[in-house]
């Protein structure tokens, strides 16, 4: 039988102790299983030993990243046999460190559970902006605890989507409540006959479209993009899109939209266009799945933008 493991990232005081405790509470988890939680960093919040043996909870803790390597994780498993594993993994330390560690035979990585404090968030997006986005890239899960009423909950929504597709984000409250995402608020009009998106909201509508597709299929859609092209697309397919930031300055990538054109052979890389296209959903190899395809019923020639760097907030 394999061992779980469980791994939980964040800042100092960003609730991680808070989130395990409370796994603890909850019936459907603690089942019994004899667990072995791996402490890489202690705050203000502290686990008590006794009360986690009477969850059959076992702490290890652990002070340098250069204690944590794949012979101490062996002594561990040896020594505690355990059911399942959980980390508490240090907020300095990269993520990659503990992605690329070779694991004890049948331990198998289940889930990264990210927590973020909303009281530093703001600061640490502005200032350890890397180190934020480091932690998102590999999450399953992404709480943003303490918020308060007044959250740009689709801001921050889109600052873990921008790395990670896959990872799901919730909102809590002062109170610990889950706050209900509702629908976000998107700078351009859904209901139009033909829906204009503005240079700086083409990361905003990329993530919308990639994540709820079926809500564009059918509609028009207009925007400035650049041009990519591969032979592997095939001779009538290109890509629509921008060089968007997800993290940095250094961290500057393309995305795209896939469309299908007999126009496609009079475009060339980097062609700088106006599209104007109907949607389809399709399932796409370069999406891995399906998603957003574009049909143009006119591509014109268009200026490079001032700024031609699109951002997701």
């Amino acid at each position: 039988m394999e061992t779980l493991v469980f791994a939980f990232a964040g800042f100092l005081e960003s609730g991680k102790t808070n989130f395990i405790k409370e796994t603890f509470q909850d019936p459907n988890f603690a089942t019994g299983e004899k667990t072995l939680l791996i402490v890489c960093e202690e705050g203000e919040e502290e686990f008590d030993e006794k009360e986690m043996e009477r969850h059959n909870a076992f702490i290890v803790k652990v002070e340098e990243q250069e204690e944590l390597t794949p012979e101490f994780l062996k002594k561990c498993n040896s020594e505690y046999k355990p059911s399942r594993v959980m980390i508490e993994y240090n907020g300095m330390w990269q993520m990659d460190y503990l992605m690329e560690m070779p694991l004890p035979k049948k331990w198998m990585l289940a889930q990264i559970i990210t927590t973020v404090d909303m009281g530093t968030c703001q600061m640490y997006m502005n200032n350890m902006k890397s180190m934020m986005t480091d932690k998102f890239m590999y999450s399953d899960l992404v709480i943003f605890n303490r918020c308060r009423a007044d959250v740009d909950k689709g801001s921050f929504r889109r600052s873990v989507k921008a790395v990670n597709r896959r990872a799901e984000v919730v909102f809590e409250d002062m109170s610990g409540n889950m706050i209900p995402m509702g629908p976000e608020d998107l700078p351009f009009d859904i209901k139009a006959d033909c829906i204009e998106i503005a240079d700086e909201d083409f990361g905003i509508w990329y993530l919308d479209a990639m994540e709820n597709v079926d809500k564009y299929v059918g509609k028009t859609v207009k925007f400035r993009a650049t041009v990519y092209k591969d032979k592997k697309l095939g001779r009538q397919t290109f890509a629509a899109g921008r060089f968007a930031m997800t993290c940095c300055a250094d961290d500057i990538a393309y995305i795209g939209v896939m469309c299908k054109s007999p126009m496609a052979d009079k475009l060339a890389l980097r062609d700088w266009i106006m599209v104007t296209a109907k949607v389809e959903k399709e399932m796409v190899k370069q999406y891995q799945g399906e998603g957003p395809v574009l049909y143009p019923s006119e591509i014109t020639p268009a200026e490079k933008p001032e700024e031609d760097i699109v951002y997701f907030n």
